[in-house]
C-alpha cells in the first residue's frame, strides 16, 4: 500500500488548518504558500472533503476553510480515507464478508486481513493533534542564532 501525494498533501493541509485555527477561516492561497503546494492541487483535495463535514467553509473576502472540530477529534485514518478510499493492502479484505470465491481456502487471506487491521488501527490511533504537536515541536527546535 502506498499513500498517494494527494493523501500526504491532505495531511499537510489539515495540519496547517489546525495550526492556524485561531486565525478564523484560512485561504487556500495561504496554505499553498506555507506548504509549497499548488493552489490548484489543494482545490482538488478540498473537493474530496466538501461533503464529509470535516471542514467548515466561509465565503467572501475573509472566507476560506477551517476545521469543523478540534484537532484531537480527527484521526489520520479518517483523513486518509477521504483521499485514498480504503487503506487495505489488498482488495479482498475491503469487504466483510469478502467477495472472493477462494477466500475459504486461501492461505494468504488471514495475513492480509491481519495487515489491514494493523494499518487501520495504527492510523486510527494517531490524531491530527498528534501531528500538530510534532510540527510545533519541530518549530521549537528550528532556531537561528
Amino acid at each position: 500500500m502506498t499513500i498517494s501525494t494527494k493523501g500526504r498533501y491532505a495531511l499537510r493541509m489539515m495540519i496547517d488548518l489546525a495550526e492556524h485555527a485561531n486565525n478564523g477561516y484560512v485561504s487556500l492561497k495561504d496554505i499553498a504558500e506555507r506548504q509549497n503546494i499548488s493552489k490548484k492541487y489543494l482545490e482538488q483535495i478540498i473537493s474530496a472533503f466538501k461533503s464529509t463535514g470535516i471542514l467548515k467553509t466561509g465565503r467572501g473576502a475573509h472566507g476560506g476553510y477551517m476545521l469543523a472540530k478540534s484537532p484531537d477529534k480527527y484521526t489520520v485514518g479518517e483523513i486518509l480515507r477521504v483521499t485514498e478510499g480504503s487503506l487495505s493492502p489488498v482488495p479482498c479484505v475491503e469487504q466483510d464478508p469478502p467477495d472472493c470465491g477462494r477466500c475459504a481456502e486461501c492461505a494468504t487471506y488471514p495475513l492480509w486481513k491481519g495487515l489491514s487491521r494493523v494499518i487501520n488501527n495504527y492510523l486510527d490511533s494517531k490524531t491530527l493533534q498528534d501531528l500538530l504537536d510534532k510540527q510545533l515541536e519541530l518549530y521549537e527546535n528550528d532556531y537561528v542564532i
